[in-house]
């Protein structure tokens, strides 16, 4: 193998790198927070307050979160772990198929994007059917609305940012 073919085998797929390293955050962050803010060993409560702060500014309702290590609880509530929980689901999949599969939504263009689109709307028609009361907050009800939109989002998104270098998709043309 010459040094140059080498070179292109083993590049690395930085998007897909970042983007992994974004999801182990979001999966484990949310619910380690508690217990770093409840250990009050030295730094782990500062690390706690970070995640708090980013779970403050992503989730519309973080002081529903469950109640993990009382007085604190988890940095999201349960629909916007719901939707971690999916991209989660999408991810291993993604890597047990490499992207080959019908349900890959990218692969379908616009028609993909428009299937993904009205399927990630289970959250925000979920959280506005909360704020005009027709029902109250439930974390039994709203985490498969977050794992629903999670799904959707990882389904389209995961052949776009884990596809190997070069790889094209049919939104390429566009």
């Amino acid at each position: 193998m010459t040094r140059v073919a080498f070179r292109e085998e083993f590049q690395v797929n930085w998007v897909s790198l970042i983007a992994d390293f974004l999801l182990v955050g979001m999966v484990f962050g949310p619910p380690i927070a508690p217990f770093l803010a409840a250990s009050g060993v030295s730094l782990l409560p500062g690390i706690a307050d970070i995640i708090y702060f980013m779970g403050n500014h992503v989730c519309p309702q973080p002081t529903m979160g469950l109640d993990l290590a009382p007085p604190y609880i988890m940095a999201v509530c349960m629909r916007c772990y719901g939707t971690v929980t999916g991209l989660l689901i999408t991810r291993l999949l993604y890597g047990i198929t490499g992207g080959k599969g019908f349900y890959w939504l990218s692969q379908y263009g616009w028609s993909g994007v428009a299937i993904a689109s009205v399927l990630m709307m289970a959250y925000p028609l979920e959280l506005a059917a909360q704020i005009f009361g027709l029902w109250s907050f439930n974390n039994y009800l709203v985490t498969p609305f977050g794992l629903i939109t999670g799904l959707a989002w990882g389904l389209f998104t995961m052949p776009i940012f884990h596809g190997w270098r070069g790889a094209k998709t049919s939104l390429d043309r566009f």
